[in-house]
């Protein structure tokens, strides 16, 4: 299932069978190596929120757990992203610039590899998101992120959806080592894309973004 270039999609997070998160994009490429998104700054955007209407970093895991969710939407206040899911690998890979434009390192996002799915009018990929992460500066050094949310989340194996810490880990090992050879994609692709003129924020999240998941 090939997406066109210029094509919008929604990538969707997955949490135990329930939408975590929403971020339309614009597809860039779409080959053997994998799939290429832009998220362009401003571009409408949905998250999964509790009763009080905060989201799951803002509390506890423990005081996450409700059965009482909703999807809120808002904008993405970030700057322009480039993601990049390789074919069958557990992360994704994106391109993160300062506020001047330039590029300013790679995040890698530990997941679980996503599944496509395409409707006619709207297409998707959804993941999953391991919440482990590896931010890797610009000179390749690294660190990892959000390893104390993970180890919290760990905890409640009956409500959490890694279920394989140490694959994981050494998923995020494996990407590491990549970037400290600087090969692809740690090897200087993309990290001067230009975003095409005419590709511009969407107005509003398109009809279908709350669909059931794939997952």
């Amino acid at each position: 299932m090939g997406f066109e270039p210029g094509r919008v999609v929604v990538h969707r997070n997955v949490r135990r069978g329930r939408v975590g998160w929403v971020r339309p994009a614009r597809v860039v490429s779409d080959d053997e190596r994998g799939l290429l998104l832009w998220v362009a700054e401003g571009t409408p955007v949905a998250g999964e929120v509790n009763e009080a209407g905060l989201g799951m970093r803002a509390v506890p895991f423990r005081e996450w757990l409700t059965p009482t969710y909703r999807l809120a939407q808002g904008r993405w206040n970030g700057p322009p992203l480039l993601k990049f899911l390789p074919t069958g690998a557990a992360h994704s890979v994106w391109w993160f610039r300062d506020v001047r434009g330039r590029f300013a390192g790679w995040y890698v996002n530990l997941e679980e590899p996503g599944v496509r799915w395409d409707d006619g009018g709207l297409a998707g990929v959804d993941i999953v998101d391991q919440d482990l992460d590896v931010w890797v500066r610009p000179d390749r050094g690294w660190e990892w992120k959000d390893e104390d949310e993970f180890v919290e989340r760990l905890a409640f194996p009956e409500h959490y959806w890694v279920t394989d810490e140490a694959a994981v880990r050494a998923e995020g090992k494996r990407v590491i080592a990549l970037a400290e050879a600087g090969v692809f994609p740690f090897d200087g692709t993309w990290c001067d894309f230009t975003l095409p003129p005419h590709w511009t924020a969407p107005d509003r999240l398109p009809e279908g973004w709350d669909r059931p998941p794939v997952r």
